[in-house]
């Protein structure tokens, strides 16, 4: 694997001899960090794609228990300064969720309800368009990759995404996780992390962490599949998305 210094090496050596950056971004993709596990165990999905129904969520503990899963899982740090703090998933309210398009005669109920917030996986990402080494990469079945290893910490996927949906460790993240989950690996000072709709557990055949500790609050499936839940769903809820006039289609549903 090559790393950010790996990088600055053969960008250096490039510009030496002339070969500029295509010479640079080639030697990058023999890298087989984009492959998708080929694990006949793994969940089968065209494209995969989330819904959460926001009116199951009655609860602080309810929203915290789904953030706790995640965070601790991926050995997210736990950082109280808001200017350095490192999040996969976590709340707002309406408004700000639904920035633009949020209904000004919604019903107070709605207006006050808390929502959840992650990557959206987009099938239009700007931030994979942005990014000038490949570090974020879109799988064949839609998930938005990000590769720390191979993040140079340049932030433009951070300026294209227009959720907030990605954080750039200004602190050393090792120094802020209190409890180490040894099955994940951690990251270091200067790379950029999101949500991955838990590619790890889909690739054994298990729900993303957050679909499992909502219990029955979030829900994940194949978009593409007609005769999927999550399709069910969609087709009998009144459900929104974040920010859709952007055209950058999220691939994750609120049911209102």
């Amino acid at each position: 694997m090559i790393t950010r210094r790996d990088f600055l090496k053969i960008a250096a050596f490039s510009s030496l001899l002339g070969l500029g950056g295509a010479f640079t971004i080639n030697a990058l993709e023999k890298e087989p960090g984009q492959k998708v596990l080929k694990d006949i165990k793994a969940l089968q999905g065209k494209r995969w794609a989330m819904v959460i129904d926001t009116r199951k969520f009655k609860t602080q503990e309810d929203f915290e228990k789904v953030i706790r899963a995640c965070h601790k899982a991926h050995n997210v740090p736990e950082i109280a300064n808001p200017l350095h703090e490192v999040k996969w998933i976590w709340t707002d309210d309406y408004e700000h969720t639904f920035a633009g398009t949020a209904e000004q005669y919604i019903s107070k109920e709605v207006k006050e309800r808390k929502f959840l917030l992650l990557c959206n996986h987009c099938d239009n990402a700007p931030c994979v368009r942005v990014c000038p080494v490949k570090a974020t990469f879109k799988r064949p079945d839609g998930i938005t990759m990000q590769d720390m290893h191979r993040c140079i910490g340049c932030k433009f996927c951070m300026a294209g995404c227009p959720y907030g949906a990605r954080n750039y460790n200004f602190l050393p993240p090792r120094d802020y996780i209190k409890e180490l989950n040894p099955e994940y690996p951690t990251r270091t000072l200067g790379v950029v992390e999101k949500c991955t709709f838990c590619n790890e557990r889909i690739d054994k055949g298990l729900l993303p962490y957050c679909v499992e500790a909502s219990e029955g609050k979030i829900l994940f499936g194949d978009l593409y599949d007609p005769k999927s839940e999550i399709r069910k769903v969609i087709a009998e809820n009144i459900v929104i998305r974040r920010k859709v006039e952007l055209g950058t289609q999220p691939m994750v549903f609120y049911i209102i």
